[in-house]
């Protein structure tokens, strides 16, 4: 998919009748009052894709740019966090040329209803879930390219000096592994149904509390480092932006790694992980999760021997956000049908999370 505000049926923004409203003339005046013009007659429009928060094309001073906002209804604690989003793009464009910037953070919930910020216009390539998309068809490199250029670009993320940008205060690195495991432990008991998944996450979560994880140098993280929160260039498939930094910190950069690794399904798979349709991966010619793993330990020189464990949480985590988007659309703050499976698909991820901590995982 390519995104360019330029081409005429953009397939990368949903046409007028399907952008969510708001009130633009508002917007408009705001902006204006801290030197910013939002060019009206041309319409806003609303990026497709993703699955929580809302993102527009708009012109502003003459050039396009995005504004991002959160969903609505209820919002999980500490996701969505629009200012903490616009203090790492502002700081982190100085370091990597992979970083849209950040141009201004607005709090003030009577302009649109909710927090919102401004972001740099990137266009390129995003490729989407578990297909590789037209432009990519016939080209044999492909699957490799991305492979190594997802690894390079989450290493080069992680070589960059927080104190050098201003970010060395960002999050709280210590301890950063126990209170990931409590936080979403909590966070799943708050959308588990039944006994039997209220026990699974107890399961789970007794187990990585009981794991030791390496004490690491703390690094930026990103924490949802996936293919389609990569904006590519469509001929060398480089990285031009990488977004959706809402939930970005300091912390173990295994996080990251195993974050990827949780999306990261093989041909070899259970059926959950096939479901989860987030990358091509199973396409021939992808790495496979090891040969991932391994190439970053050689780009970083850091030990992942305790990668696994990393993984389950990852897992874990990954099985509740997909509770917690189904709470949504139960709640009605979203009503995309492609909510209603979510439970059942989140509940298959963390029994593969199960599986992957007692070692009866398929794939590996």
């Amino acid at each position: 998919m390519i995104a360019d505000p330029s081409l005429s049926g953009n397939p990368g923004l949903l046409s007028a009748a399907e952008t969510a409203p708001a009130d633009w003339d508002r917007l408009a005046r705001y902006l204006e009052a801290h030197g910013m013009n939002v060019d009206l007659a041309r319409p806003i429009r609303q990026f497709a894709g993703g699955l929580a928060n809302r993102n527009y094309l708009l012109n502003v001073n003459g050039a396009p740019a995005v504004l991002r906002r959160p969903p609505d209804g209820d919002l999980p604690p500490g996701a969505h966090d629009m200012a903490r989003e616009h203090r790492i793009l502002s700081r982190l464009a100085d370091a990597l040329p992979f970083i849209a910037r950040g141009l201004h953070y607005c709090g003030d919930r009577g302009v649109i209803g909710v927090p919102f910020q401004l972001i740099e216009y990137r266009a390129g390539l995003v490729i989407r879930g578990a297909d590789l998309s037209p432009p990519l068809q016939g080209r044999d490199d492909a699957p490799g390219v991305l492979s190594e250029m997802m690894v390079a670009t989450l290493a080069a993320l992680h070589g960059v000096d927080a104190r050098a940008v201003g970010l060395e205060d960002l999050g709280r690195p210590e301890g950063f592994i126990a209170r990931a495991i409590a936080g979403w432990s909590k966070r799943g008991a708050l959308v588990a149904e039944d006994g039997a998944l209220r026990g699974l996450l107890q399961d789970i979560s007794q187990w990585l509390s009981r794991q030791t994880f390496r004490e690491r140098t703390p690094t930026l993280l990103h924490c949802d480092f996936k293919l389609d929160n990569l904006i590519l260039n469509p001929q060398t498939l480089s990285p031009v932006a990488l977004v959706d930094w809402d939930m970005g910190t300091r912390g173990d950069p295994l996080f990251d790694l195993a974050t990827l690794l949780s999306y990261w399904a093989q041909p070899d798979d259970p059926p959950a992980l096939q479901r989860l349709q987030q990358m091509p991966t199973t396409h021939a010619g992808f790495w496979r999760r090891a040969e991932v793993a391994r190439r970053y330990a050689d780009l970083t020189g850091l030990d992942i021997d305790d990668l696994p464990a990393m993984r389950v949480l990852a897992l874990f985590k990954l099985g509740i956000v997909f509770l917690q988007l189904h709470r949504q659309w139960v709640n009605g703050a979203v009503n995309d049908s492609r909510y209603a499976d979510f439970a059942r698909l989140g509940e298959d991820i963390l029994l593969v999370a199960r599986d992957a901590a007692t070692g009866t995982e398929r794939g590996n």
